[in-house]
């Protein structure tokens, strides 16, 4: 199927020209039949002499209903733009036609109506200047007459090509259905309608409204029961799960987990003159109050009045309701930018921002550093190249400048750095990232980043001896750290302890409290078992040690991050990044 919307000035004859085409009263109100004027959206449709389906969404043409129709113009692909032979351009054609440049429509079809009542050629004229040097620049043009018919072969054809030139959607993409009508059926409870541009729905399929979790009960493509409809479509959707009342136009139904919802966005601006601060945006079939902040020439952050499912590349435009117009057009660049809190904040990301129209996943990492597979795809860009760990992108200057800060924390500790601990200084979301910027010389030796240049010296046999003693004594025990007397009765004291923690073969981690590398690693898996929270003591019989050590070896975890004290008595496990939200799971120890 392919959806076509209707613009064009109140009273040029859209609905009479969608009824001639189609057969079907596109107004749903009487109070539209009675007045000769459409005022809500209206749909009907037909099938071509190629055999295309060919739906129409047609819109009002008063300035009173310009809302509605950006509406119903929002989600289409396509455009039927009516002008009347006997009345020419007029003021809602220029801004039914601001507002389609705006949304970089470029797929259209210009007709002139009611040719049979004066000459076409003037008011097709007139109409071609206006479009010129807009998105809509140079398309066909067909007369006609929906009383006499006159041209309405021409016209089926002329929608044949426009509808064969139309690309083809994405069908395997997740679901934004805008919704623009709800209704209620008796025996089926809600239902709602909109233009399904990507994805495809199908019956049993789980979608979000906001908080609210619906289940798709049942689907209809024009009048008839599928179990799947793919875009380009008008769909009806019965959903369960959420009331009618919270179901508006405007709200959108969306595939879990593939969106994300945000009350700030950066954009850059489209023809975009005089524009205020307090604007609503229009996109899909949503009207959202927004507050514009400036950000370059052409770019600026908008906060939404209230969250909003955005892509980078979504074209929206901004309208000043005071003024009644359209300011500009806008094109999402940014669906989660931080926030700006110094001075001159705004102006840098301005410059960030400068010469992107469609933001590229190069681009969006650029401006975050790093992202997922699914936030890159969530954010409206496909992954470009290999991840750096995982299914993790990475901007090539953020992930130099990462390595050579891992270098440096390094450095600064003789007995080194755990890999968790190194992902929670690095601000890092996942530990394996920590270990994907080791590299030489910096190794990994039992879970412990150590510089191998300086851990490369070989300890003497009498320390490795040393250690080799002290290894069998902590065997089955490894929570037992050896006192003070025996490790001068082991002569690992001074120098020799120093080279043995340098050689990342002990891990020292209170006063005069050394452990083997992997025992924070052990220790945390003994510890996730333990109900939260948990106290010293309850940590000290589980570990099977004393006091002298569970304290220290406590405030280790606590200060890798790998627990957290809730009040001066216990403390519970925190998961360590990466690892999900449950547990307090321990790190892959090695290399």
């Amino acid at each position: 199927m392919w959806v076509i919307a209707t613009a064009g000035h109140v009273d040029h004859g859209k609905s009479a020209l969608v009824r001639a085409l189609t057969g079907m009263e596109p107004d749903r109100w009487a109070e539209e039949r009675r007045r000769g004027m459409t005022i809500d959206l209206g749909f009907a449709w037909t099938k071509l002499g190629s055999g295309r389906q060919l739906a129409f969404v047609d819109v009002p043409g008063h300035e009173r209903f310009v809302t509605n129709m950006l509406a119903g113009v929002g989600p289409c692909p396509a455009v039927m733009f009516v002008v009347a032979a006997d009345e020419g351009w007029r003021a809602q054609s220029a801004e039914h036609l601001a507002a389609l440049h705006a949304l970089d429509v470029r797929h259209g079809l210009l007709v002139v109506t009611r040719s049979d009542l004066a000459d076409p050629g003037p008011a097709l004229e007139e109409a071609r200047l206006h479009l010129d040097g807009t998105s809509l620049s140079g398309i066909d043009a067909v007369p006609v007459s929906a009383r006499t018919g006159q041209g309405l072969p021409e016209l089926s054809a002329a929608l044949d090509r426009l509808a064969a030139g139309l690309p083809e959607p994405r069908r395997d993409g997740p679901v934004r259905l805008w919704i623009d009508r709800t209704f209620t059926v008796t025996g089926a409870g809600t239902v709602v309608t909109g233009t399904l541009t990507h994805g495809t729905l199908r019956v049993g399929d789980e979608l979000l409204a906001g908080s609210d979790r619906l289940q798709v009960r049942g689907l209809q493509r024009l009048n008839q029961r599928r179990d799947a409809v793919s875009a380009t479509a008008r769909v009806a959707v019965n959903v369960r799960g959420a009331d009618r009342d919270t179901l508006t136009r405007g709200t959108p139904l969306l595939t879990p987990d593939a969106w994300i919802t945000t009350r700030s966005a950066d954009v850059r601006l489209v023809s975009g003159a005089d524009v205020g601060r307090e604007l609503v945006l229009h996109l899909g079939s949503a009207a959202v109050p927004v507050r514009l902040r400036p950000l370059g020439a052409d770019t600026a952050r908008l906060t939404l009045a209230r969250p909003m499912p955005l892509r980078a590349g979504d074209h929206g435009l901004l309208r000043d309701p005071g003024r009644r117009t359209i300011v500009a057009g806008v094109r999402v660049l940014d669906v989660r930018p931080a926030p700006l809190r110094r001075r001159g904040a705004a102006a840098v990301r301005g410059a960030a921002l400068a010469g992107v129209t469609v933001p590229t996943a190069a681009d969006l990492l650029r401006w975050h550093g790093l992202l997922s597979r699914a936030e890159l795809t969530a954010m409206g860009a496909a992954p470009d190249g290999p991840p750096v760990a995982g299914d993790w992108f990475a901007d090539p200057d953020h992930w130099s400048e990462l390595g050579r800060s891992l270098t440096e924390q390094v450095s600064q500790r003789e007995q080194g750095i755990t890999v968790e601990a190194a992902a929670r200084l690095l601000g890092l979301p996942d530990r394996r990232l920590a270990r994907a910027l080791v590299t030489e010389p910096l190794t990994i030796r039992a879970g412990v980043i150590v510089d191998g240049d300086r851990a490369r010296a070989p300890m003497s046999p009498q320390v490795e001896q040393a250690v080799a003693r002290l290894r069998t004594d902590l065997d089955g025990r490894p929570f037992d750290a050896p006192t003070a007397e025996r490790l001068a009765e082991l002569k690992l004291t001074g120098a020799a302890l120093t080279a043995a923690v340098r050689a990342a073969a002990l891990l020292p981690i209170g006063r005069n409290v050394v452990l083997l590398p992997d025992a924070p690693e052990l220790a945390v898996a003994v510890l996730s078992t333990l109900p939260a929270p948990f106290t010293v003591s309850q940590a000290r019989t589980a570990l099977g040690t004393s006091r002298r050590v569970a304290v220290p070896l406590l405030e280790y975890l606590d200060a890798q991050g790998r627990t957290r004290r809730v009040d001066n008595e216990s403390r519970i496990c925190v998961p360590p990044a990466g690892s999900g939200p449950t547990g307090c799971l321990p790190s892959v120890a090695g290399a």
